[in-house]
């Protein structure tokens, strides 16, 4: 959600998905109902959250650095956001991205109106339309490429701001999830790919809209169904429902890493139950890589669905044998990486009586620099299992993504710098595997990859971006790289 988010080099062995949006219209307590949904979608972001609303004649909003329990807890805080409409807005901040001017949802007072927005995903051509618009005379206010989306909308020449928001929106490549504001209604909105997910629901009369479906569940709303890719709705304050689809028919490319680590497992993606998913990709691991082993470990929170999987497929027995502390900072700000080691130890602590003595097959949803493996792996011998074999519930992650997921630049991506075996040695495993990349479709529901039209988005694991990727190209040039081979959206 950064201008600087692609080319910045995170410390951290995690991928993060940078935020979460929700939206309400035509609610009682539009705010109170967004602030519910933001926090079951905090999972996404945790550095910062903002919600705006809207009360028929002024827009209204309050942001702040931090969780949504530390913002939006008292009714002092809701009360500050009158209206039946609201939307709001979850993130992790990167490199040049945390402060303040950058929590959204972003507000502009335009020449039809306010125009509030909360945007999930990442404009790969920001940096490029962002630089024409400042030679245009357009002044910015934050570092963030949601911006850009504002002052093309601004600065469109089509009479209404349906018109201007497709005009805008047909300018960008990448991946967006969009949650606008106007003082005509809402419009939800997701590129055409359908990268980044979105989803729409109902209870009573207020109509929403989160990332997530478990958003939905905390407050007793129904799931209606998914916006689809390319799809515009519009919702107006007399209830109607209008669906657009400007950008004619394009194959969907939904990111496959919801499926694996992203949305929560009690979440509904793609039609599908995350949670039977994650515990489908343990199984196939099971049946591509076994192990003779005593014992089925997860890696808490995310490789726990898959080590079920594993473990029912294989028959071997599932342990807790690594407790997890939700209380300590998280470890992928550490500044080095002798921190990151100390603090994966103040995170996860090795279950001692139950392996040692044991051959542990260990579980994780990914590897990303290594260095969290490589602890877990040596607090396990330290616990003294006798074996520890590493297996990875998706494929080994060699590219960075550009569509919103912060990731470290490839360089530091483990799987990008070494084969299987080397990296089996860095983290000191006995043995280790990665579910296949056909493996990995299978379990959530889909044939083979299809190399000529992948069903997802899966560039972190194939190198195979489905969109133009401009502002990394055009800095490669400037730096006389060879730019990483990129799409087209067809």
């Amino acid at each position: 959600m950064n201008l600087t988010h692609p080319f910045h080099d995170a410390d951290g062995d995690t991928l993060r998905e940078e935020c979460g949006v929700f939206g309400a219209i035509n609610a009682t307590d539009a705010s109170a109902a967004t602030a519910l949904g933001l926090h079951a979608l905090q999972h996404r972001g945790q550095e910062a959250v903002g919600i705006t609303s809207f009360d028929g004649r002024e827009f209204y909003s309050r942001r702040g650095l931090g969780h949504v329990a530390d913002n939006f807890s008292g009714q002092d805080a809701i009360a500050e956001l009158p209206g039946m409409m609201a939307a709001g807005h979850v993130r992790y901040s990167t490199t040049g991205g945390a402060g303040l001017r950058n929590v959204q949802p972003l507000y502009a007072d335009l020449a039809g109106g306010g125009f509030a927005v909360a945007h999930n995903g990442n404009i790969s051509n920001a940096g490029t339309l962002r630089e024409d618009l400042v030679r245009r005379g357009s002044i910015f206010q934050s570092t963030s490429d949601t911006e850009v989306i504002i002052h093309l909308v601004a600065t469109s020449r089509y009479p209404t701001i349906t018109d201007r928001l497709v005009d805008a929106l047909r300018l960008l490549e990448g991946a967006y999830a969009l949650i606008v504001m106007t003082p005509m209604g809402m419009i939800a909105c997701r590129d055409p790919l359908g990268i980044r997910p979105l989803v729409m629901g109902r209870i009573g009369d207020a109509t929403v809209f989160a990332s997530e479906s478990v958003a939905f569940d905390v407050m007793g709303a129904d799931l209606v169904r998914e916006v689809e890719p390319g799809e515009l709705i519009k919702v107006d304050f007399d209830g109607n429902i209008d669906s657009l689809h400007p950008f004619g028919n394009h194959s969907p490319r939904p990111c496959i890493f919801e499926h694996v680590y992203f949305s929560r497992p009690d979440s509904i993606f793609a039609g599908r139950s995350v949670y039977e998913a994650r515990k489908a990709i343990g199984a196939q691991l099971a049946v591509e890589s076994p192990c003779e082993a005593d014992l089925v470990v997860p890696v808490p929170d995310s490789g726990v669905p898959a080590a079920i999987g594993y473990a029912q497929q294989s028959g071997l027995p599932f342990e807790l044998g690594i407790i997890r502390s939700h209380y300590v900072g998280r470890t992928f700000i550490q500044p080095s990486d002798g921190a990151r080691h100390a603090g994966v130890k103040r995170k996860h602590n090795a279950n001692r009586a139950l392996v040692e003595g044991k051959r542990i097959v260990l579980i994780d949803d990914s590897i990303v620099r290594g260095t969290t493996s490589l602890s877990i792996v040596e607090m396990m011998r330290d616990a003294g299992a006798t074996e520890v074999h590493f297996r990875v519930a998706s494929p080994p992650t060699a590219h960075s993504c550009f569509y919103g997921v912060d990731t470290p630049e490839r360089s530091k991506l483990l799987a990008a710098r070494m084969d299987l075996e080397p990296m089996r040695e860095f983290i000191k495993a006995d043995s280790l595997a990665f579910v296949s990349i056909d493996g990995l479709y299978r379990a959530v529901g889909e044939q083979p990859r299809n190399a000529a039209c992948p069903q997802f988005c899966d560039a972190c694991f194939t190198g195979d971006y489905p969109t133009s990727l401009t502002d990394l190209a055009r800095r490669d040039d400037a730096q006389g790289q060879l730019s990483l081979p990129v799409g087209k959206v067809a």
